[in-house]
């Protein structure tokens, strides 16, 4: 099956250079040169996986990302420079899956767009649960063969790589994972310095799954160690 793939980028030497890194991959590959023509390419046709460049005219990687998240859930890679820090961790919060720095590297660029694309054919096969089990903590259900869940009987919808934290939390209750853990268990590959991403993903489920993300009952971290799904939803 061909992936169809979305590069959004106003600078066409790197649009360019990403359609090279990707060609030898079995890819079906969009471009877009600002925002607004990246969503229009979204609305019509079946794209598996974005590439999005946040410093963009009419309209920059940011809104297009709002904008997005509103309809899809499909994976979301930022293009950042060095510079864009703030934007960078914007982005994630607003519910990017991950990014890569420029100046690319092209097997960087290849290994982040398997992992993405992995994850979300499967939606976190590497921590799944058998055909059809119903998960369920505390007032959390997660459904793993609908890839779906619920909060106090009402639908949550989750980015692939907020599922696939969830999932993998899910299936160990009350033990504390690292950071590293973590990302090591739903990306498949060693963070090699990227953990960070994974206090913003765990961020934003909290904004999703707890009534009060300040105040967790189930996401909760575990000061110098980790986080950990606490069974009790108690505070």
């Amino acid at each position: 099956m061909s992936h169809h793939i979305l590069i959004c980028d106003d600078e066409r030497d790197i649009v360019s250079a990403l359609k090279i890194y990707l060609s030898g991959e079995d890819y079906t590959l969009h471009t877009a040169y600002n925002g607004k023509k990246g969503l229009d390419v979204l609305a019509k046709e079946q794209i598996d996986l974005v590439l999005l460049d946040i410093m963009m005219p009419e309209m920059d990687g940011i809104e297009m990302m709002q904008r997005l998240r509103e309809s899809y859930n499909i994976p979301v890679i930022l293009l950042t420079a060095k510079s864009e820090d703030t934007d960078k961790i914007l982005g994630l919060n607003l519910g990017a899956d991950d990014y890569i720095t420029k100046p690319f590297n092209p097997m960087e660029v290849l290994a982040r767009v398997r992992s993405q694309l992995r994850r979300y054919t499967q939606l976190g096969s590497a921590v799944s649960t058998p055909a059809g089990q119903l998960l369920r903590v505390g007032n959390i259900a997660v459904n793993d063969a609908e890839k779906s869940v619920t909060v106090d009987g009402e639908p949550v919808n989750l980015t692939p790589t907020e599922y696939a934290i969830l999932l993998f939390l899910m299936q160990s209750p009350n033990r504390v994972f690292s950071p590293q853990e973590i990302y090591t268990a739903v990306r498949g590959e060693l963070p090699y310095g990227a953990e960070g991403t994974i206090a913003v993903h765990i961020r934003h489920l909290r904004e999703k799954i707890e009534i009060n993300p300040a105040d967790p009952r189930y996401l909760k971290a575990v000061w110098g160690q980790g986080y950990k799904l606490d069974s009790g939803g108690t505070h």
